[in-house]
């Protein structure tokens, strides 16, 4: 609440700074820089880094490399959960910078000097923008049972080999046991670790069936699902069953300049509505912004049939094409003959045109701005709100 406050007392040319784009690119900056100096460390002894150095053990050192460069990875991950505006993401992040800071500590090194500054710099830009991050991460049931068997295939053979551990080559520890795991589940299989029993032996296979087959559920179930998202989202494709959901929603048909208020008035009303549109990169823009947007022409009858038209509430018609829109209009009055359509005109003649098309109400812009415009210049469009106003609020002052 406070770093709302904050962020909205920012003067105009310094608020743009404080946004979720700077958050999302300060969160990929630091992941950068984690893999990069990560990756610097491992390359490099431990004689050659700054002061610092003699006051952290080596193998602090090399341990903090390796999992600096993982850290890095995850971090990239959770940018992109922010880019989405995940709530997931935002505390992910919040986890992820201070360990990213610690562990350029840890290093000791001059070349992560940057990544702890970064880092530092990091946090209160994401906390001022915390607000920005209110979307919640939906997981399927089928979701939710794929992470939990990859999961548990990795634990039954970690705890099974550690407790078989006699009965193998190599395995001495917890940590042993899941690196054996790990690369036998994955089928990579260094051989540096093996079963020396046929016990160990049936268990060894074990592992191998369950985790590949755990890797590959999970891979379906996780991955398949996010990229089909991405797809559809890319082309404006809603599948049948999305399409199914649709019920007393509004139909807006066609995309263009007259068409961005009131797509932003229904998005800000929450109000259920779906664009048709026929231009794939405003499809692509709109469904970046959570709208449901279908890539076909508004003037044809099967994107409207599968656009749920019987079930519509009310159509909206309003792009910069009045010859366009007619067609529309036309195609939704065939097909849904007692829906209320509501359309405008860019140009005052083409009107009684929409009007024979099918459409119920017309708004002549020409008109509605000269109108306007007149009522401005008089002061006469601000008395009935301010009449409004007071008859509002004499019974708060007479009590």
């Amino acid at each position: 609440m406070v770093g709302a406050r904050i962020v909205d007392r920012l003067p105009d040319n310094w608020r743009w700074i404080v946004t979720t784009r700077a958050s999302v690119v300060l969160a990929l900056l630091v992941a950068l820089l984690s893999v990069a100096t990560g990756i610097v460390r491992i390359d490099q002894q431990a004689a050659d880094f700054g002061p610092l150095a003699p006051h952290v053990p080596v193998a602090v050192q090399d341990a903090v490399g390796f999992t600096g460069a993982l850290t890095g990875f995850l971090m990239v991950g959770s940018a992109l959960a922010l880019r989405r505006r995940l709530r997931a993401g935002w505390w992910a992040t919040v986890l992820l910078l201070p360990l990213t800071a610690i562990q350029g500590l840890l290093q000791a090194s001059p070349y992560s000097l940057p990544l702890v500054v970064l880092s530092a710099c990091a946090l209160p830009t994401l906390f001022l923008t915390r607000r920005q991050f209110d979307r919640s991460l939906s997981l399927t049931t089928t979701q939710i049972a794929a992470g939990a068997a990859l999961v548990g295939v990795q634990a039954y053979g970690t705890f099974g080999s550690y407790a078989l551990r006699e009965q193998f080559d190599g395995i001495d520890h917890l940590l042993d046991a899941f690196y054996f795991t790990l690369i036998t589940s994955s089928t990579v299989g260094y051989g540096d670790i093996g079963p020396a029993t046929e016990v160990a032996i049936l268990f060894t296979m074990s592992v191998v069936v369950l985790g590949v087959a755990s890797f590959g559920i999970a891979i379906g179930a996780l991955v398949g699902p996010a990229i089909q998202a991405r797809i559809s989202k890319t082309l404006g494709i809603m599948t049948d069953s999305e399409l199914d959901l649709l019920d007393d929603h509004i139909l807006v048909l066609g995309y263009g300049d007259l068409t961005e208020p009131i797509v932003d008035e229904l998005h800000e009303a929450g109000r259920q509505f779906l664009v048709v549109t026929r231009d794939p990169e405003a499809a692509s823009a709109l469904a970046d912004r959570d709208i449901r947007v279908l890539t076909a022409n508004p003037s044809d009858e099967d994107p409207l049939q599968r656009a749920r038209i019987e079930s519509a509430r009310a159509v909206l018609v309003a792009t910069d094409d009045d010859a366009q829109d007619a067609l529309a209009v036309l195609t939704a009055r065939e097909l849904r003959p007692d829906v209320r359509i509501a359309t405008a005109a860019t140009d005052r003649e083409n009107s009684r045109k929409l009007e024979r098309a099918g459409a119920d109400d017309v708004i002549s812009l020409s008109e509605l701005g000269g109108h306007l415009l007149v009522r401005s210049a008089l002061g006469e469009d601000e008395s009935p709100v301010v009449s409004r106003l007071l008859e509002d609020e004499q019974p708060s002052n007479a009590n």
